[in-house]
């Protein structure tokens, strides 16, 4: 589809997907580069597998209404399949050329409607050149009712707790050496330093600056020169667990902090399935001990963990500006909305979490999951070694 060609003349009952591929010829090259990957996703994952073949002249509101009902039970099946522990998956080609398989996630009813935005404005140049009456995809009717996301995020200490005690276990998936610390380590990050997804696959170790603790981080805004910097502490917590990842290798400034073992920077996918394990089995051993699970939906939202850290800030007694500053955002929603959640916790609760936070001990425990975490700082200079 993204190869420039001239349009067909193509006629009403042409097969949506030659129109839509006449229509993305032409619009493609006004879009930003982010908002063609995401149409570009709209119409090879969702659009054209189902309206592919169809002619313009069939279809109907009663096609459209079919194609929401299909995503709807489509996200039924794959949020069954996913609670019965049987999570359903896609096999995908990733840059490489490379084969393989990853989760498939249910769409939100907004990333749905979103697809129906795209239907509505293709048919809707196939009304303009006169070739359907009307545009079946518009009217209120065609869209799923959309309500608050759920916003799952970590609101204990013993939750906390429970994650990273699960990824530091020992398991089949752990196959290189100390594999368990990797990724305690990095599920640590995303708590105590509020990284994304794309940050913590990002980060190198020219950017973690131990001694003087903090923690750059490089937030890109669309192009390579526009880009900022926000500083984020290293507290005690995290310290501890990048020092027991650089205790064990050598230090490259220039290499991932969390990289693949042929030292690329891991691919998204890898990182979500690594937290939906650790979910799962902290979900497990917290039934076993006759416990709550962890929120709804964690396993599925990495964005969790950054609304985590957030509301760690205020259990450490930031205030908002603050709190905004680390977290690296500019306006103040997010901040005053977790602000407000963080404000009803005890007193006792706090204690715990500052606890957590400030490293050394975990704060129901009494000690820490890695006895062996060194007390200095390994290999700060470029190039040395532990």
């Amino acid at each position: 589809m993204d190869a420039a060609r001239p349009a067909t003349g193509a006629g009403a009952d042409a097969a949506f997907h030659k129109f839509a591929e006449d229509w993305w010829t032409r619009a493609k090259l006004q879009l930003a580069p982010k908002t063609r990957t995401d149409y570009m996703w709209r119409l090879e994952r969702h659009l054209v597998p189902y309206f592919g073949p169809m002619p313009l002249d069939t279809m109907t509101y009663d096609t459209v209404e079919s194609y929401i009902a299909s995503k709807l039970a489509e996200c039924g099946r794959i949020r069954e399949s996913a609670a019965r522990g049987e999570p359903l998956a896609e096999e995908i080609t990733d840059a490489l050329g490379r084969r393989r398989k990853q989760p498939l996630r249910p769409l939100s009813p907004r990333a749905i409607n979103m697809t129906v935005t795209l239907l509505a404005a293709i048919l809707e140049k196939a009304v303009e050149r006169e070739l359907i009456p009307g545009n079946t995809a518009r009217g209120r009717d065609r869209r799923v009712k959309e309500r608050n996301p759920a916003r799952p995020h970590l609101d204990t200490a013993a939750q906390i707790e429970a994650l990273l005690r699960a990824a530091g276990e020992h398991d089949r998936e752990a196959t290189r050496e100390r594999q368990h610390l990797y990724r305690r380590a990095e599920i640590a990050t995303m708590i105590f330093a509020g990284l994304g997804v794309g940050e913590l696959r990002s980060l190198r170790e020219r950017e973690v600056d131990l001694p003087a603790g903090w923690l750059r981080v490089t937030e890109r805004t669309g192009t390579k020169t526009d880009a900022r910097v926000r500083n984020v502490k290293i507290r005690g917590a995290l310290r501890d667990e990048l020092l027991a990842v650089r205790a064990r290798r050598s230090v490259d400034q220039n290499a991932f902090v969390f990289p693949t073992r042929t030292g690329r920077r891991q691919p998204e996918d890898k990182v979500r399935d690594m937290l939906g394990r650790a979910v799962r089995r902290a979900n497990e051993n917290l039934a076993n001990a006759g416990l709550p699970p962890l929120p709804e939906g964690l396993a599925t939202r990495t964005h969790s963990l950054r609304r985590t850290f957030c509301s760690l800030l205020y259990a450490l007694g930031l205030d908002p500006g603050e709190v905004m500053d680390e977290i690296g955002h500019t306006h103040e929603g997010l901040a005053l909305r977790v602000y407000h959640q963080a404000r009803r916790r005890s007193e006792d609760e706090k204690a715990k979490l500052r606890a957590l936070v400030e490293g050394g001990v975990w704060a129901n425990t009494g000690e820490r999951a890695d006895s062996e975490a060194p007390k200095s700082v390994p290999g700060i200079d470029a190039g040395t070694s532990e």
